[in-house]
């Protein structure tokens, strides 16, 4: 199964790539006039309206048709966690799961099993979840979140990932700091590379756009970073855990700062 990298033409396949060479003098063009358009605005008062690009229209329908040819590929993506031991072992093992209000209970039952959480623990720790609230229910149950970009450790947006066992569903709301420190006490930092068919995601455009802007900065220019957030609401099977990458290991620190080694941030 071939693996394509958003951030890196070297990943396209041929057919990929052939599509966004026919469409070169188009993305040049569209980018080209934008930049131009920008720097002759903010060089202005400001007084008279933003132009129209003439190519936005035809760059928007190529974008939108590469999104649908990402729908037939896989991408790599970034999943940022502390699991235990175990875990790491059963993922790998059996694969990845959308999260729920019963996959929560499991993971805290099964730690109370294991002797690391007390049964009173347990329901103090599932009530806190914010995945009981009607507002947060949406972007949280049936979802499994990644990213398209590898980030750095010690980026704010995924520190607390890091930090605390369970993601978000346990530690978020938490106010009782003898809870805080129990879950930020279990497991340890890891980062999983993930296969994820793009099919499976609500995210083709996004990848669209990403592969878009990767192959235009080979033509030397400046699109907008494309590093989107992405999740899926259908599990995927061991084959799609590419790597664990724990707390300790050389490769953990480095991620998104020297690893993957093509790798380079543009935010």
């Amino acid at each position: 199964m071939r693996i394509i990298d958003v951030w890196n033409v070297a990943t396209f396949d041929p057919a990929l790539l052939a599509m966004l060479e026919q469409k070169a003098a188009l993305i040049r063009d569209y980018l080209t006039t934008s930049r131009r358009q920008f720097l002759e605005r903010e060089a202005s008062d400001h007084t008279w309206p933003y132009p129209t690009n003439p190519y936005a229209a035809d760059h928007q329908d190529f974008v939108e048709a590469v999104g649908q040819e990402m729908n037939h590929r896989t991408i790599r993506a970034w999943h940022y966690t502390r699991l235990l031991d175990d875990e790491v072992r059963i993922i790998q093992e059996t694969g990845i799961y959308p999260g729920t209000l019963e996959t929560l209970r499991r993971r805290l039952d099964a730690q109370a099993q294991a002797g690391l959480l007390s049964a009173a623990n347990v329901e103090a720790l599932y009530a806190a979840s914010p995945c009981h609230h009607p507002e947060q229910q949406p972007g949280r149950l049936g979802k499994f979140w990644l990213t398209s970009d590898p980030v750095r450790i010690d980026d704010g947006g995924v520190k607390p990932l890091l930090e605390n066992w369970g993601g978000e569903a346990t530690y978020f709301w938490l106010k009782d700091e003898r809870l805080e420190k129990l879950v930020a006490g279990m497991g340890r930092a890891r980062i999983l590379e993930v296969g994820v068919p793009v099919e499976k995601t609500n995210q083709w455009l996004s990848a669209g756009r990403a592969v878009v802007g990767a192959f235009a900065r080979t033509l030397g220019c400046r699109p907008d970073h494309g590093a989107f957030d992405l999740y899926t609401m259908e599990p995927l099977g061991a084959p799609a855990i590419l790597a664990v990458h724990t707390a300790g290991e050389t490769t953990f620190k480095r991620v998104g700062r020297g690893y993957p080694a093509k790798y380079k941030s543009i935010r």
